[in-house]
């Protein structure tokens, strides 16, 4: 069992930055990957960017330009800095950890990030 627990979001104005953190614990060393989904108000999860063990950092086209996720795992942690915000990047964003054998997908409750135009 992996547990997941964002922080860092909140209100900011349109043109800000954020950065949102994500711990993992219990058997986080079965982790692999880790990355960030988004869920706007009235619309559908989305993929917005992953980082695996050994790999480039992947992002979703639409982010790819202000988003920067990145990793620590000597803390268990992963990053999403986000730039440049704007209205439509609110969101609630939900963190995720792929694992080795069991290949299971543990879920973040997700925390809001709102921006204000």
């Amino acid at each position: 069992q992996v547990q997941l627990v964002e922080s860092g979001g909140g209100l900011v104005q349109a043109g800000g930055s954020l950065r949102l953190s994500c711990v993992a614990s219990g058997s986080a060393y079965s982790i692999y990957a880790m990355g960030w989904y988004r869920q706007a108000p009235r619309n559908r999860r989305e993929w917005v960017a992953s980082i695996a063990t050994g790999s480039r950092p992947r992002y979703e086209d639409s982010v790819k330009e202000r988003f920067t996720i990145s990793r620590d795992d000597a803390e268990n942690t992963v990053y999403l800095q986000i730039n440049s915000l704007k209205p439509e990047d609110t969101a609630n964003y939900f963190c995720y950890a792929d694992t080795r054998g069991s290949a299971m997908r543990y879920w973040g409750k997700g925390i809001l990030v709102t921006v204000s135009s």
